[in-house]
């Protein structure tokens, strides 16, 4: 069965959390399609994991599209959910209504993530009239880290902890189906979570969401530059990794690989 934001919306009314994990290309796509995971975040993340830059801000609408398309031809049930670029939403309505537009048409997404809160509630409301279905982003938001002065958790005091609820709510009423909370106490969190009726997805924001979502390069341990404090390692894919490539490295140098059975 195709996630959608019925699924979603059904979850946090039977109390039953859902799961996201990112995807950039097709065949990581599908694997987690298969694992049964509720929806597939192509986030704007691939800046960091897959382009290698310090951070998200400069991942460009065509780099969206390009991985959010790959993605979706490899997720036959969970819901792709695509992130909106910096400066693709923040320049005005209009832009913000042909860019998610773009994504959905030519990234072939089932939804769009943009982030912000009370300052985006126009660019959500005017997606969500044309028919785009918008998952919001509050508390730490990573296109913001210039004005943030890097990835700082976000709402540790009470007038700080009041904006972000507040932005959630904005998220809420703009028609939203679910918002996505990152870098938060968990007491921010549960705040939310009791108070809006669409779910929230934690990232560092506690049990107390209604679903949790991970870059998989991180749940992995693909990706060593960094690991946040919120991060389960389930397995080391990495030193997996490492290892079979020194081995191929070594079989060939060594004239072992490719033997008679790899042959024509």
């Amino acid at each position: 069965m195709k996630n959608t934001v019925l699924t979603f919306q059904e979850a946090k009314e039977k109390g039953e959390k859902l799961t996201m994990l990112t995807a950039y290309d097709y065949s990581t796509a599908k694997l987690i399609d298969e694992a049964g995971i509720n929806s597939i975040l192509v986030g704007d993340s691939l800046g960091n994991v897959i382009l290698g830059y310090e951070n998200t801000i400069s991942v460009t609408m065509e780099d969206m599209i390009h991985h959010s398309a790959a993605v979706a031809r490899g997720a036959s049930n969970a819901m792709v959910v695509t992130d909106m670029p910096f400066m693709s939403y923040q320049t005005s309505v209009y832009d913000a209504v042909v860019n998610a537009g773009r994504l959905i048409k030519e990234g072939h997404a089932d939804a769009v993530k943009i982030e912000g809160g009370v300052n985006i509630k126009e660019q959500i409301k005017a997606i969500v009239e044309t028919g785009i279905p918008v998952c919001g982003h509050v508390g730490l938001t990573p296109q913001s880290i210039k004005a943030f002065g890097g990835f700082k958790i976000q709402g540790r005091d009470e007038e700080a902890a009041m904006r972000i609820i507040e932005d959630a709510k904005a998220v809420e009423e703009a028609g939203a189906f679910c918002v996505v909370i990152e870098g938060v106490p968990s007491q921010v969190a549960v705040k939310i979570t009791e108070q809006l009726s669409i779910p929230t997805i934690g990232i560092g924001a506690s049990s107390a969401c209604d679903g949790q979502v991970l870059v998989y390069q991180d749940m992995l341990g693909m990706f060593s530059d960094f690991t946040p404090k919120f991060v389960k390692k389930y397995a080391n894919i990495g030193d997996i990794m490492k290892e079979a490539f020194v081995k191929f490295k070594e079989e060939v140098s060594a004239g072992v690989f490719p033997a008679k059975e790899n042959e024509y």
